[in-house]
């Protein structure tokens, strides 16, 4: 894979990524349902949805991280490491979450169906493939992994706080009120799991996989 091929990739998976941002935003500020949620609350309430939406922030790392190596396709700095990676298994368990916990729990159609599809099938997909195929690699540690885990407990840790304080939580697997705590945890557990089990398997890809770009 050469610099220049790796540019090309990464653009893709960059303009992919910021329009299916930029189309769900659109939708959240014109009134639409934002994601699985079914009121519509105010517009200060909807724009806070939208980025406290994990499937949001993991996409919207995508776009980041994929828009900074489409300039430089070799780049490698300790944080960008850790934006990377979280990057890459964030947006992994948003496609994993969403097509075996969420997926039958939607009725979307239109614009917002559309977007539900590229949010949580297209652009994680796009996203492990080009890491798959352009790298840049090596670049993870358990150093890299270890930090980039701090964003998803920090964010799980945040959502149920606020939840408990306004009573919206963005994914029916973590309200209380559903189930109960004990499913709460079982699921946050559960999930916490998969991610240390992905950033095992992506360091371990990461260093098998030949290195790349050249």
């Amino acid at each position: 894979m050469t610099p220049a091929r790796a540019r090309s990739v990464h653009l893709v998976v960059a303009a992919v990524a910021w329009f299916s941002l930029a189309f769900q935003l659109v939708l959240t500020l014109t009134g639409e349902a934002v994601l699985v949620d079914t009121d519509r609350p105010g517009l200060a309430a909807r724009v806070y949805r939208f980025f406290a939406y994990f499937t949001i922030q993991s996409n919207l790392l995508v776009a980041v991280t994929s828009t900074a190596l489409a300039l430089d396709p070799s780049l490698d700095r300790r944080g960008w490491r850790v934006a990377r990676v979280a990057a890459l298994v964030g947006i992994t368990v948003t496609g994993l979450v969403h097509f075996f916990l969420l997926r039958p729990l939607l009725d979307l159609e239109g614009p917002s169906w559309a977007v539900d599809k590229l949010l949580h099938m297209v652009v994680p997909a796009l996203a492990v493939a080009a890491w798959a195929w352009a790298g840049p690699r090596p670049r993870i540690t358990a150093r890299e992994a270890a930090y980039a885990l701090v964003w998803p407990v920090l964010w799980l840790a945040w959502t149920l706080v606020v939840g408990r304080v306004d009573g919206w939580v963005p994914y029916p697997f973590l309200d209380p009120d559903e189930d109960g705590w004990g499913a709460v945890g079982t699921a946050c557990l559960g999930i916490t799991i998969l991610f240390i089990l992905l950033f095992a398997l992506y360091g371990w890809l990461d260093r098998r996989l030949r290195p790349t770009p050249r």
